[in-house]
C-alpha cells in the first residue's frame, strides 16, 4: 500500500511539474514563436532567430549557406532536413549575407566542409532536441565540439556566446571572404586584427539579382568585433593558406582565427557591430548600442522588444496551435525588410557612395533606411499589417524607397543596400506608397512621393531594368502589354513573356496611383491612370471566360491552356490570374456573371483543398503553379476573400478558416505549405490578417480605405499601438467561438449593427469594439 501511495505521489508530482512547465512555456508572447516552423527548403532570410524587429543584425545558424545559389532565389542557409551546422552568419537579408563566426575545439579548421563529411571543416553535427529558437534568441549544442552556441542581437549589433569545454585548442574563426546564401560571388574582402584585440573588415559581393538588374553594382558589408577574452594565439587565413601570428589579409576567402585555453564551461562572447557603409560606422553602431551590454542583458532587451512588437496585436483563444501559427507568422512579418542605415543616419547610396539622412537637434536621424525584397504581392499581407499596427515602420519604408528614387531617379521594386534587385521585373512600390498616403501615413515629402509613383506608372524613357516594367510604354499606349512567346522569362520595350500578368498588375497599380492623384487634386493624371486601370478588360476572352494573353496585332494567343504557367503569366496561370482584378471586383463579377464567378471560385477551393491549397506535399516553392489555386505564391492570395463581393461572404469565412488550418502547419517541413516561398513575411502576414478577420482585397489603395470583415480564429483580438502613433485601442470580441463555428451571424461596431462586412481603417484607428457572434451554419441572409 505504501508503495502504491509512493507511486501515486510520484505521478502527482510529475503531473504538477508538467503543469508548471506548460504554464511557463507560454508566459510571454515570444514563447509562441517557433522559427523552426517551415525551415525545410526555406529562403536565406527566413531563419534568423538572433534579431530584433526590422533589425540590421540578423543572426542564425547555417547548414548549407556556403553553397550559395545559382539564380539568387533558391532555398539556402538553414534546412530542417540537415543535421550539421557550418557557422553563424550575422547578416541575412534579401541578396545580402555574410560575416560568419564559428567556434571549434581541436585541430583548427578554416573551411566549413561538406554536409556529407563534417571532418572536412569546422562544421559540427547537432540534435534538434539540443536546439532552442525564439524571436530574439537562439542556442544549440555543437555535438562534435561539446560547445554551446548562443545568438542574440540589438538593431545593428550581433552577439555570439560560446561555452567551451576544457581545452587548450578552443577556436573562434571569422570566415568573412566567402559566399553566403544569396550574397553572390565575393569580389573582395579584408580582415584586420587590431592592436587592442578587436577584429574588423569587410566583404564585397555581387549578388545574382544585382548583376541582372544593375550590372556592375556591388554590395559591401562591414564589421567591427570585440571578444571578451584575450587569445593565446591568433592568425589570418585565405582559402587554405593559414598565416599564424599575422594580423591582416585581403582577397576572396579572407578570415581570422583566435585560439584560447578554456576551462570547463567557460564562455566567450563576441560582439559584432555591422554596417553597410564603413568599418568606422560598424564600430560606431557597436559603441552606441552595445558597448556596455552583456550577452544576457542583450538577450533580455531583445525579448522585451519582441514582446512589445508582438503585443501590438494580441489574440486570446482556446487553441494553442493557432496562437503558435499567429505569433510565428507575425514574427516573420516583423523580421524581414531590415534596417540598412547607421545610428548616425549614414546609409548606402545606389551609386556606392555614403548618403546622410537628416538628423534632429539631438543628432538622431529623422527616419531610417531599410532594405527590401520586391513588394510583389505585399499589398495582400505586409502593407496591410504595417498600416494597421506598425505605421511608423511603413513611413520609414516609404522614406527608404524615396532615398533610392532621389539618388538614382527611379523607384526600386526591391533594394539590397540601395541596389536595384527587382526579382520579378515589375514594380509595385508606387502602389505601396499610394496605399500609405491613403492610409493616413504622410510624414514624408508627399510631392516627391507622388512624382516617384506617377513616374513609375507612366514613364518609359531611359527607364532602367532595375526599375522593372520595361514594357510599360506598351501598356500606356495600347492599354495592355503584348505577348512575345519566344522571349522566355524576359521583358522588353516591345512586350513580355508575362504579358497578361503584367497587364493585370499595371492595371491595379494604375488604379492605386489614380487614387493618390485624386486625393491630391491631380485631375488630368487621375483621368489617365483610371483609364489605364481598365487594361484588364482588353485581355478578357469572353469565349473561354479567362484572362488570355494577346499579341501586338490584337489577336489572342493560340493553343491557349488556362492551366499553363509561365506563358503570359508569371509564377501562375489563367485560372489563378483571371481573378487578379482587385481594384474592380464588382466589374469582374459582372463580366463573368455572378453564378459563373461563384461556381468557378468555389470549385477552385474544393479541388485545391485536396492539394493543401498549393503544391500538395511536394517540397518545392513552385509546386502549385499549374494548379487552380496556389497559396504558396503571391498572385492569388486575395481570392478567398472575393466571395464578399459576390453575395456569398460565408464562403470567404469557410475557406479562409480552411486555409489557415490546413495550409499552415507547425512543423519543419509543413510550415508555410510544404517548402513554399515565404518572401520576407508575406505568408506569415497573410495568416495574421486573415486569422483576425480583417483583409482588404484592394490593398488599402482606396481613399479612406477599409477592411473586409470575416470571422476570426480567436475569441478576442486586441490592437494596441504606442500613444505616439495617435491610435486608440481597438478590440474584436467573438462569442460562441469554436473550430466548427466559422460562420458570422451578427456583427456590431461600438454597439451599432453592421449591414456591410466592412470597416474603415480610420474607424479602427479611432478605437472601439467590433463584436461578432459565430455559428456552425452559414448566415445566407448576409450577402455583403
Amino acid at each position: 500500500m505504501k508503495k502504491n501511495i509512493s507511486i501515486i505521489l510520484l505521478l502527482m508530482a510529475c503531473f504538477a511539474l508538467q503543469l508548471i512547465s506548460a504554464q511557463k512555456k507560454y508566459n510571454q508572447l515570444s514563447d509562441y514563436v517557433d522559427p523552426n516552423i517551415g525551415t525545410a527548403h526555406s529562403r536565406w532570410f527566413f531563419y534568423t532567430p538572433g534579431a530584433v524587429p526590422f533589425g540590421l543584425a540578423k543572426l542564425g545558424p547555417s547548414t548549407n549557406a556556403h553553397l550559395g545559389n545559382a539564380q539568387g532565389w533558391e532555398a539556402t542557409g538553414y534546412d530542417h532536413r540537415e543535421n550539421s551546422i557550418e557557422g553563424f552568419a550575422c547578416l541575412h537579408e534579401f541578396q545580402v549575407g555574410g560575416i560568419v563566426v564559428a567556434p571549434s575545439v581541436g585541430t583548427l579548421q578554416i573551411i566549413p566542409g561538406s554536409l556529407e563529411n563534417n571532418d572536412e571543416g569546422y562544421r559540427s553535427s547537432f540534435d534538434r532536441k539540443d536546439e532552442h529558437a525564439t524571436s530574439g534568441y537562439y542556442s544549440v549544442l555543437l555535438k562534435d565540439y561539446n560547445i554551446k552556441a548562443e545568438l542574440t542581437a540589438t538593431k545593428r549589433v550581433g552577439f555570439q556566446r560560446y561555452t567551451f569545454p576544457k581545452s587548450s585548442q578552443s577556436h573562434i574563426i571569422f570566415d568573412i571572404g566567402n559566399r553566403q546564401g544569396e550574397s553572390g560571388a565575393v569580389k573582395d574582402a579584408k580582415v584586420t586584427i587590431n592592436k587592442n584585440g578587436s577584429v574588423e573588415g569587410y566583404v564585397i559581393t555581387t549578388p545574382e539579382y544585382v548583376k541582372k538588374y544593375q550590372e556592375g553594382a556591388e554590395v559591401a558589408m562591414y564589421f567591427y568585433a570585440v571578444l571578451d577574452k584575450k587569445p593565446a594565439a591568433y592568425g589570418v587565413f585565405n582559402k587554405k593558406d593559414r598565416k599564424a601570428g599575422e594580423k591582416e589579409i585581403a582577397g576572396e576567402g579572407s578570415g581570422a582565427y583566435f585560439t584560447f585555453t578554456t576551462k570547463e564551461n567557460e564562455a566567450i562572447t563576441v560582439k559584432i557591430g555591422l554596417s553597410f557603409t564603413s568599418v568606422a560606422n560598424a564600430k560606431l553602431n557597436l559603441d552606441a548600442e552595445a558597448k556596455k551590454l552583456t550577452f544576457d542583458k542583450a538577450k533580455k532587451q531583445s525579448l522585451a522588444v519582441w514582446n512589445e512588437y508582438l503585443g501590438r496585436i494580441s489574440v486570446e483563444g482556446k487553441n494553442e496551435t493557432d496562437k503558435i501559427k499567429f505569433y510565428t507568422g507575425l514574427y516573420h512579418a516583423l523580421l524581414g525588410r531590415g534596417l540598412g542605415s547607421d545610428v548616425n543616419g549614414a546609409y548606402p547610396m545606389n551609386n556606392g557612395k555614403v548618403g546622410q539622412i537628416p538628423v534632429n537637434d539631438k543628432g538622431v536621424p529623422e527616419y531610417n533606411y531599410y532594405n527590401s525584397d520586391a513588394i510583389w504581392g505585399g499589398f495582400w499581407n505586409l502593407t496591410q499589417l504595417w498600416a494597421l499596427a506598425y505605421p511608423e515602420y511603413y513611413a520609414d519604408w516609404v522614406q527608404a524607397q524615396l532615398l533610392v528614387y532621389k539618388d538614382a531617379g527611379w523607384l526600386g521594386d526591391g533594394i539590397a543596400s540601395s541596389k536595384y534587385v527587382s526579382g520579378v521585373g515589375t514594380n509595385f512600390t508606387g502602389l505601396a506608397i499610394a496605399s500609405a498616403y491613403n492610409s493616413g501615413i504622410k510624414n514624408y515629402d508627399v510631392d516627391v512621393a507622388y512624382a516617384a509613383a506617377l513616374k513609375n506608372e507612366l514613364e518609359w524613357r531611359s527607364r532602367i531594368e532595375g526599375a522593372g516594367k520595361m514594357d510599360v510604354q506598351q501598356f500606356v499606349e495600347r492599354g495592355y502589354s503584348p505577348q512575345i512567346d519566344d522571349i522566355g522569362f524576359n521583358t522588353t520595350i516591345q512586350g513580355s513573356g508575362f504579358s497578361a500578368s503584367h497587364t493585370l498588375e499595371y492595371s491595379y497599380s494604375a488604379y492605386a496611383v489614380a487614387q493618390f492623384a485624386k486625393a491630391l487634386g491631380k485631375k488630368d493624371d487621375y483621368n489617365q491612370l483610371i483609364k489605364l486601370s481598365n487594361g484588364w478588360k482588353l485581355l478578357y476572352d469572353n469565349e473561354t471566360k479567362f484572362i488570355r494573353p494577346k499579341y501586338a496585332n490584337g489577336n489572342f494567343v493560340s493553343n491557349f491552356d488556362p492551366s499553363q504557367p509561365w506563358r503570359g503569366f508569371q509564377e501562375g496561370n489563367a485560372w489563378q490570374y483571371t481573378f487578379y482584378v482587385p481594384h474592380a471586383v464588382d466589374e469582374l463579377v459582372a463580366t463573368l456573371g455572378k453564378d459563373t464567378f461563384n461556381e468557378r471560385l468555389e470549385k477552385i477551393f474544393e479541388i485545391s483543398q485536396k492539394n493543401v491549397f498549393g503544391g500538395g506535399t511536394k517540397i518545392d516553392a513552385f509546386a502549385g503553379l499549374s494548379g487552380y489555386y496556389n497559396h504558396g505564391n503571391q498572385p492569388n492570395l486575395h481570392i478567398s476573400w472575393l466571395f464578399n463581393y459576390s453575395g456569398k461572404p460565408y464562403l470567404t469565412q469557410k475557406w479562409v478558416h480552411a486555409i489557415c488550418d490546413e495550409f499552415y502547419g507547425t512543423e519543419g517541413i509543413h510550415g508555410y505549405g510544404y517548402g513554399q516561398d515565404e518572401d520576407q513575411g508575406q505568408l506569415g502576414a497573410w495568416y495574421v490578417m486573415s486569422s483576425i478577420g480583417l483583409f482588404d482585397v484592394k490593398g488599402l489603395t482606396d481613399i479612406n480605405p477599409s477592411f473586409q470583415v470575416s470571422s476570426p480564429l480567436f475569441d478576442k483580438v486586441s490592437v494596441k499601438l504606442p500613444a505616439s502613433t495617435g491610435r486608440k485601442p481597438f478590440t474584436i470580441e467573438v462569442s460562441n467561438n469554436e473550430k466548427a463555428n466559422v460562420y458570422l451571424q451578427d456583427v456590431s461596431l461600438n454597439g451599432k449593427n453592421m449591414d456591410k462586412l466592412s470597416i474603415g481603417l480610420n474607424d479602427i484607428a479611432k478605437g472601439g469594439t467590433l463584436k461578432m457572434s459565430v455559428g456552425a451554419e452559414p448566415n445566407k441572409k448576409r450577402t455583403e
